[in-house]
């Protein structure tokens, strides 16, 4: 191999090169860490990246004097659950050294990989990154105590100021290894003559699947202890050499223990939904709604357009009436996306990101765990259903995270059936906010006890038992208004570029029956069931239809129909309940298979206008 000038990368397209004479230094860490940063310092601005053999994941390989220095991809853990973590094992299996990269503002977070980097007995040096937010965080780290504690060199830095960079790159000489777990050490010895290295033997004990049919033997069973283990010392690690010096952090810390506990938590949790009931359903829903879509659409766009269209096409003519008529694609459409949906949707994508950058969310996680139990889920479900209020479809994607098939199957239930997401969310709360406390507390009583019928139901028949939670718990912090209007815009963005297609298509489809008179016909054939059974007027079918291929479409159609509080209850509780869009059946039928998807999407037939038909008997006379 031609030797290259030290600090220089080189970008290798046919997988790591064979071993030379240097170690090999790979640098390791959570995402977000600066690795890069201190990878691009340690082996120059040329470094350049290449693909891991067989994947798309990227590696950078670059030199320092004669050794070899791998930056990996960010992971939580050394496993094999995706391929960042599969490509980052592989490289870590093959280091001399490893520089582990941690945040000190996350140290609750980060340390978790470090002990059990320390427990595959590697030799390391830890950089401990992002001194001057720690400070800033009125965080104060007792570094040589965190040395002493690990075992192994702890070097502070700051790595875009370039602050102990030089100092890390010495003490890659004196990398050692660290202070392991006893229990672990030993379980490791045990195994060690049928595995042969330290490093694959606790990778078998944690149930690596590839590593144990490399060496034929079977999946170790001590993830969980193993994992509970690392959380305790990370825990106890941390309240060693961690000191708050501000009251804003002691605050800060003081809110975030306040959030777990019962007493304190729960009445937090009504105080945050009622923030965002303010924030959505008076501020968004009642004041900017009705700028944007009375104002604006139906006061300057709907007569421009209309008047637009006229020039060309005769007035009552079959295109015009799909155009610009009642349920006009360049009217009515544009007014539900643009007037009313959008200021809804980034109302709602603004609210969860500060939930999200508050680290309120997994908090609400270990609080809501007993709950959840009870339904056959761990608090981890929470974030699943709490993102379902934004998009049911993106929701449906992430109960992936959760440990079992019958877990993902309940919450995967419950999305479908209970949740809306958060356009029709936001119009939901705009027609509750006219129907009185009364109406408003009914309907919270019924989705919410429908969740936990639907939930208690699978959990009795569906075999198997809720895994435990095991979640890491953020510090809690004042969310930076940076990061939460990227994250509505982009969010916002992806939903409306999404959702915008099957509006055009739910009013065209809508439009067309209305024109070829087979809306009527619709209409007499939902007659028994909307007029006879919910008790709501006989246009309300048209609502079924353009929520079978969006809800909040759906929704959208009520808010045009003059209904008594009574009878917008009632509307509201059988379309919540009401089949998941297009974009959602999709989704749901290729996450759980078509016998699963197709149950859940009758279901919600049977359900929506069940329930519906009740709370009508009962509230309606």
């Amino acid at each position: 191999m031609q030797d290259l000038p030290p600090g220089r990368g080189y970008r290798h397209r046919h997988g790591l090169r064979p071993r030379e004479q240097g170690k090999r230094i790979v640098l390791v860490g959570n995402p977000n860490v600066g690795k890069s940063v201190i990878f691009n310092y340690i082996t120059g601005i040329y470094a350049e990246v290449s693909n891991y053999p067989g994947t798309t994941i990227e590696m950078s390989i670059g030199r320092l004097k004669n050794d070899v220095v791998i930056d990996t991809p960010g992971i939580y853990g050394v496993s094999s659950f995706n391929d960042e973590e599969r490509v980052a094992r592989d490289l870590i299996l093959s280091a001399d050294v490893v520089i582990n990269v941690v945040d000190a503002v996350h140290l609750e977070r980060d340390l978790f990989l470090t002990l059990q980097l320390i427990d595959m007995r590697i030799p390391i040096v830890v950089a401990l990154n992002f001194m001057d937010e720690a400070k800033a965080e009125c965080l104060e780290v007792d570094v040589d105590l965190l040395s002493d504690l690990l075992g192994v060199p702890v070097i502070p830095t700051v790595a875009s100021q370039g602050t102990g960079l030089d100092k890390l790159v010495a003490a890659i000489e004196s990398a050692q290894v660290g202070h392991s777990d006893p229990l672990v050490s030993q379980r490791i010895t045990e195994i060690l003559r049928m595995v042969g290295s330290p490093q694959e033997a606790l990778l078998v004990l944690e149930g690596d699947k590839v590593i144990s049919a490399k060496h034929g033997v079977p999946p170790g069973t001590c993830r969980e202890e193993f994992y509970l283990r690392r959380r305790q010392r990370v825990n106890d690690i941390v309240a060693h050499v961690v000191r708050e010096s501000g009251i804003s952090r002691r605050f800060a810390n003081r809110l975030g223990q306040a959030t777990l506990s019962p007493w304190t938590g729960i009445p937090i949790l009504a105080v945050v939904l009622c923030g965002i009931y303010w924030l959505i359903g008076v501020l968004v829903a009642q004041r900017l709604v009705g700028f944007t879509e009375d104002t604006l659409m139906k006061g300057y766009w709907e007569p421009v357009i209309r008047g637009l269209v006229l020039r060309w096409l005769q007035e009552g003519s079959a295109l015009e009436r799909i155009l610009v008529g009642e349920f006009g694609i360049l009217t009515m459409t544009m007014t539900y996306l643009f007037g009313l949906l959008l200021p809804l949707v980034v109302g709602f994508y603004f609210a969860l990101s500060i939930l999200e950058d508050s680290g309120y969310l997994p908090r609400l996680a270990a609080l809501t765990d007993r709950l959840l139990n009870g339904i056959g889920l761990n608090g981890r479900a929470v974030i699943p259903i709490i993102l379902g209020f934004g998009c049911v479809s993106m929701a449906t994607i992430t109960t992936r995270l959760l440990g079992s098939e019958r877990e993902k199957t309940i919450a995967t239930s419950i999305l479908n059936f209970t949740i809306p997401c958060s356009a029709q969310l936001g119009v939901i709360m705009l027609l509750l906010s006219h129907v009185g406390a009364k109406y408003v507390a009914i309907y919270v009583l019924v989705i919410g006890s429908c969740l936990v019928i639907i939930g208690t139901i699978l959990h009795r028949f569906l075999p198997g038992e809720s895994s435990p939670l095991l979640i890491d718990l953020p510090p809690m912090r004042l969310p930076r208004l940076e990061n939460i209007v990227r994250k509505t815009l982009n969010r916002s963005k992806f939903f409306m570029k999404e959702a915008y297609p099957w509006f055009i298509v739910g009013s065209g489809l809508v439009a067309i029956m209305q024109v070829t008179s087979m809306l009527s016909v619709w209409q007499s054939l939902l007659a028994p069931f909307t007029v006879g059974w919910l008790q709501l007027p006989r246009e309300a079918a048209n609502a079924f239809v353009m929520g079978m291929v969006r809800r909040d479409f759906g929704a959208a159609g009520l808010t045009s129909m003059q209904l008594t509080p009574a009878q917008t209850l009632v509307a509201l509780v059988t379309i919540t309940l009401f089949v998941p869009c297009i974009a959602s059946t999709v989704v749901l039928v290729k996450e759980r298979g078509l016998r699963e998807g197709l149950t859940i999407w009758f279901g919600a037939w049977v359900v929506a206008f069940l329930v519906g038909g009740i709370v009508s008997q009962i509230i309606i006379r």
